[in-house]
């Protein structure tokens, strides 16, 4: 199984450049692959529940090397897309079929991948998570995912989990916004509680902007305007992917006021769990969402299928197609929270 995760991870690198070798409308090819192939595929390949997984502390290569070699794969996709770009022999429509589906790398592998590092102590670690989220123009989300979210999780305290009733397209700017807000607060005080030198290169309210302004200088003087055009749609694009995903994690989901401005602790049911196969396999697991929120040091290897969570009706490919359709959305999973609130865990 553990073959078929890696074929699968490699495929969707892979794809955009089938498309871009095909070439026209072929280069949308990846959003086809994430958005068609694998909702079906979810389907026919059904659920993985079994919790026979690796103990946490069972680090070895055979589960980390997938996730240090991705950083060097994905600069070279980046790079070819730029060259792509650059090379005045693309077509409009050419260009933004290799960009969207560049952002769907970066988004939907890239962030996943420095998702797991981000939570690892290790430097090393910690340096490949912001090259990946650099990739992708997110830098922040380093900080506020690990800081912010896991803490205020399911709380209104939290920009990145959804109300129930609210869209798609209201939760991604407000989480936007607010995350950025966050990540700066929470860095502030970061730097304070360890007596660290403000705006220092150690202060991440200084080396974020200074990674993502040298890498957009970069592009622009190898790769020029139309360079920094595709950067910005393939990391818009990337933007966009993450924040569905997280308005799907935990839509209408919400934790106990225990006293004014405290919260029960996250359990199980405070996130919704995917456990479909083929999302899964190229996902790192992050569907087993659930599992990951009540333990947030756990490794993506180790994650567990937890029954008592609330259960997505479908993986995160289709999941995210719905939420960009509200009505659909909104009639699938409101009464899902509906049943929920009426029968607490």
């Amino acid at each position: 199984m553990r073959g078929l995760r890696h074929a699968v991870v490699l495929l969707i690198p892979g794809s955009v450049l089938i498309g871009a070798w095909v070439g026209g409308a072929a280069t949308f090819f990846t959003l086809v692959f994430v958005f068609v192939l694998t909702p079906i595929l979810d389907v026919v390949l059904g659920l993985d529940t079994n919790n026979d997984v690796p103990e946490p502390n069972a680090r070895s290569l055979r589960y980390d090397l997938l996730l240090w070699l991705f950083v060097p794969v994905e600069l070279a996709l980046l790079g070819f897309g730029l060259h792509e770009a650059s090379s005045g022999q693309r077509s409009s429509l050419e260009l933004l079929g290799l960009a969207l589906s560049t952002g769907v790398v970066t988004g939907a592998l890239g962030i996943t991948i420095a998702h797991e590092l981000m939570h690892r102590p290790g430097r090393v670690e910690g340096a490949l998570a912001e090259i990946l989220m650099t990739a992708a123009t997110y830098t922040h989300f380093c900080v506020e995912h690990v800081l912010g979210h896991h803490k205020n999780v399911a709380t209104p305290a939290d920009p990145a989990s959804a109300r129930r009733g609210q869209n798609v397209y209201q939760f991604v700017l407000g989480s936007v916004l607010g995350g950025l807000r966050s990540a700066w607060h929470l860095e502030g005080e970061r730097v304070r509680r360890l007596g660290l030198r403000p705006f220092g290169l150690t202060d991440r309210r200084l080396r974020h902007p200074l990674l993502i302004t040298s890498t957009y200088a970069l592009v622009f003087f190898a790769f020029g305007p139309v360079g920094v055009l595709f950067m910005l749609v393939q990391s818009l694009a990337a933007i966009f992917l993450l924040e569905s995903i997280n308005y799907v994690e935990h839509y209408g989901l919400s934790r106990r006021e225990v006293e004014p401005g405290r919260y029960e602790r996250v359990q199980p049911h405070h996130s919704w769990n995917s456990s479909h196969r083929m999302s899964n396999w190229y996902l790192f697991n992050l569907p087993r969402h659930a599992d990951h929120h009540f333990l947030a040091s756990r490794p993506y290897f180790s994650l567990r299928h937890m029954e008592d969570s609330p259960q997505l009706p479908a993986g995160y490919g289709t999941m995210v197609l719905v939420a960009w359709a509200p009505p659909l959305w909104h009639r699938s999973m409101d009464p899902r929270v509906a049943a929920l609130e009426n029968h607490p865990a």
